[in-house]
């Protein structure tokens, strides 16, 4: 059976658990100019969901929300506006609709959701603000997602994930996105923290756009 691009850069990876300075400054150059590039490619579609985002409800076009990222460290995460406004007041209301578990929030007919942010969600399109927080250093193209949890909730081995910036995608976003359960999420990003490598974040890019074409597990 043919090995994957992805389970051959994890292999390989796995050989050297420390990446060297090299690695770094590849990641970060790939982290720049893919940014950079994606934000001029992808304009025209940014343009045109970011005009779907304010004729269908109204709101703000963009969401912010505090999150955790690299080392423990705090950083507002840019993204499309998906909810009604108010939507976070609600969210203790939707406790007991939660299909996920763990620092995951997930429900597949969230009724706070717009009819845009549907759409906009299955495609991940209402990440793509997230190109200017790796191009502000807060992010990565490829890393563990950012979660909308405080930095005193990761403890044990989930504080590991912590120990490289986050992502945009990673082998979570291409293993099944949200409708994996917590446990496996984590397995996958600490795999991730514990292996990469710029020809692992290469091959994880490669198959970004497929698994988001293909709509799985995004909801």
């Amino acid at each position: 059976m043919a090995v994957s691009a992805v389970e051959a850069a994890l292999h390989g990876a796995a050989l050297r658990r420390h990446s060297p300075w090299t690695d770094r400054a590849i990641k970060r150059t790939i982290d720049l100019v893919g940014a950079a590039v994606l934000l001029l490619l992808l304009a025209p579609l940014l343009l045109a969901a970011a005009v779907a985002v304010k004729v269908d409800t109204p709101g703000p076009l963009l969401f912010r929300q505090r999150r955790t990222g690299w080392r423990g460290q705090e950083f507002e995460v840019l993204k499309l506006r998906t909810m009604r406004v108010g939507a976070e007041r609600m969210r203790k209301a939707m406790a007991a609709h939660n299909e996920s578990d763990g620092h995951l929030f997930k429900v597949r007919d969230d009724p706070r959701v717009t009819p845009a942010g549907r759409w906009l969600r299955r495609y991940s399109l209402d990440e793509l603000p997230q190109l200017v927080n790796v191009l502000k250093g807060q992010m990565s193209l490829v890393g563990p997602r950012p979660l909308p949890v405080e930095d005193s909730a990761f403890t044990g081995v989930a504080r590991h994930r912590l120990q490289v910036r986050p992502g945009l995608t990673g082998l979570w976003q291409i293993s099944g996105r949200s409708s994996l359960p917590w446990k496996e999420a984590l397995r996958l990003d600490l795999q991730y923290v514990d292996t990469w490598s710029p020809k692992l974040d290469l091959a994880i890019l490669f198959r970004t756009l497929p698994a988001v074409l293909r709509g799985d597990g995004a909801y």
